[in-house]
């Protein structure tokens, strides 16, 4: 009789996924709803477990050292809706329902800047919420 190695959906995500060097894979999030791009990060690959155990989205802070529970000190959370895993494996798309502000800077986005063809760059979204609110600064 053959014998089956049962593989959680985690580990087969992780091995389909193409770490660094630095053990870390790119993660760009995007309203699922609106296909608006909200923020780019880093996510390891205990942060990408708990993603997928929690439902909640949280990466990796490269400056803290440490994993970056997305809302946990602004309450501006992201729920995972999709994950998505480009054809090359380094990089993901986290579909996601964002509450909120993505953006530290207190906008929806962070891709909030656009360069023109005169070379000049414009702000595109306002500040919807002060960072000082966010963030108690």
């Amino acid at each position: 009789m053959e014998q089956r190695i049962m593989t959680s959906p985690a580990a087969k995500i992780e091995e389909a996924v193409t770490f660094n060097d630095q053990g870390l894979v790119l993660a760009i999030a995007q309203q699922h709803d609106s296909g608006e791009v909200l923020m780019a990060a880093w996510m390891n690959r205990e942060a990408l477990a708990e993603t997928l155990e929690s439902g909640q989205v949280c990466y990796w802070s490269r400056s803290r050292q440490s994993l970056w529970r997305k809302g946990e000190s602004s309450g501006q959370t992201q729920k995972l809706i999709e994950l998505r895993i480009d054809c090359d494996g380094d990089s993901l798309l986290l579909r996601v329902d964002q509450k909120g502000v993505a953006c530290h800077t207190g906008r929806r986005s962070c891709f909030y800047r656009a360069i023109d063809k005169g070379g000049d760059m414009k702000e595109l979204l306002p500040v919807v919420v002060d960072p000082k609110a966010l963030y108690g600064r």
